[in-house]
């Protein structure tokens, strides 16, 4: 029960690793808000956790659901000790079909949508004076280039340095900032992961999957549940001396 007592807004999750932070959150003790785009699956995930769930519509590219959301969340938990920036879309092509609508897509909803959920809930951190906890959610596409994914790349790797950033100016009110960068992760998106490759490396369905999944050092893609216990970690006391640091789980696919 590390996280007793305490709140958190976790973007994007009504499916996949945002579901599977809620649930480890509650399991230790916390009360969690289920932010999604589809409120109806945010409402299905809640009703799924329980009690202890509530669902809030967010759309993290839109500064007034952002700010509508946050407010929600204040209402229905009474204050937000914990947010998890969870919410990212993937996008790939060649540098030449690469098109400014796909690149503003992106970006607004990786970069600017963590930049400004951040910047709403720490508001209200600091305001309350809660000693809060920012986890935001990068990759190891944040720490290298990737021929065909230079859009995706590029967005974590400013979800990497904006984590830096925002670490060292929001530890003064007492709030940690740290990211997780995890690797190759199984789930429904990687069917959209694979088509890209694909289409674009003429690969049969379910090769690329197979290859990335064979190519980790641990033996396999990771899954959802291996990145909750950093999760639980980062916004436990065990980490108060932990400031503007990216966490590699990825079972060994980068070293840093």
């Amino acid at each position: 029960m590390r996280l007793a007592g305490k709140t958190a807004l976790i973007t994007g999750a009504a499916r996949g690793i945002g579901l599977a932070f809620a649930k480890a959150y509650v399991a230790e003790g916390a009360r969690v808000a289920i932010a999604d785009i589809d409120l109806d699956r945010a409402n299905q995930a809640a009703t799924e956790i329980g009690e202890a769930a509530v669902a809030v519509r967010m759309d993290v590219a839109d500064q007034a659901s952002i700010d509508a959301g946050v407010a929600h969340a204040i209402t229905d938990l009474g204050q937000i000790d914990i947010l998890i920036n969870n919410a990212a879309i993937f996008s790939a092509a060649p540098i030449a079909e690469i098109t400014r609508q796909d690149y503003h897509r992106v970006f607004d909803i990786n970069v600017a949508g963590t930049l400004f959920t951040l910047q709403a809930v720490t508001d209200h951190m600091v305001e309350r004076g809660i000693k809060g906890r920012v986890i935001n959610m990068a990759s190891q596409a944040g720490r290298r280039g990737e021929s065909l994914v230079a859009t995706y790349c590029a967005s974590k790797a400013a979800v990497i340095s904006l984590t830096q950033s925002a670490g060292l100016n929001l530890i003064r009110h007492g709030i940690n900032v740290n990211a997780i960068a995890p690797g190759v992760v199984d789930g429904e998106h990687w069917d959209g992961v694979d088509a890209f490759f694909a289409k674009y490396e003429g690969k049969a369905p379910g090769q690329k999957k197979k290859e990335v999944g064979d190519a980790v050092p641990f033996g396999r893609m990771g899954t959802a549940e291996d990145l909750t216990g950093m999760a639980v970690f980062l916004a436990s006391e065990e980490a108060a001396y932990i400031v503007a640091q990216t966490y590699n789980v990825d079972g060994g696919n980068w070293m840093s």
